[in-house]
């Protein structure tokens, strides 16, 4: 296996509960997927599982800083999913998928945590 990228990012949650008080629909809707805007609302804090996953999100955008052209990756072109067994995983679309495409990402392994306070998130990309 080699390493690819790895990013990590840190989110104040205080900061999104901020960003949903103020923009609501219309930011969850740019920053967020169909299917992670209704997992997040229905949680009973919602602004901890918006933070977790835009520190998600931002991770991943720093993981592929190895490839040309990552810059342009969207919010919704990076999704943050949940295998069988309830575990964060990534799901690539548009240019998101494309840069996997480009570094020949096989694996894309993700962790998250959360306190009160802040969400965090680690993501490595490799190659067999």
């Amino acid at each position: 296996m080699t390493i690819l990228g790895v990013g990590l990012d840190l989110v104040a949650i205080a900061r999104v509960q901020r960003l949903l008080d103020s923009k609501g629909q219309h930011a969850l809707g740019r920053l967020l997927t169909d299917a992670e805007r209704s997992y997040c609302l229905g949680q009973p804090a919602p602004a901890r599982h918006v933070a977790a996953r835009l520190a998600a999100k931002e991770a991943a955008y720093k993981a592929f800083q190895a490839a040309a052209g990552t810059r342009g990756i969207g919010w919704r072109e990076v999704e943050i999913v949940r295998d069988p067994e309830g575990r964060p995983a990534l799901r690539f679309h548009g240019r998101g998928l494309a840069a996997a495409s480009a570094l020949r990402v096989d694996s894309a392994f993700l962790s998250i945590s959360h306190t009160d306070e802040n969400a965090a998130a680690v993501v490595i990309l490799s190659t067999a």
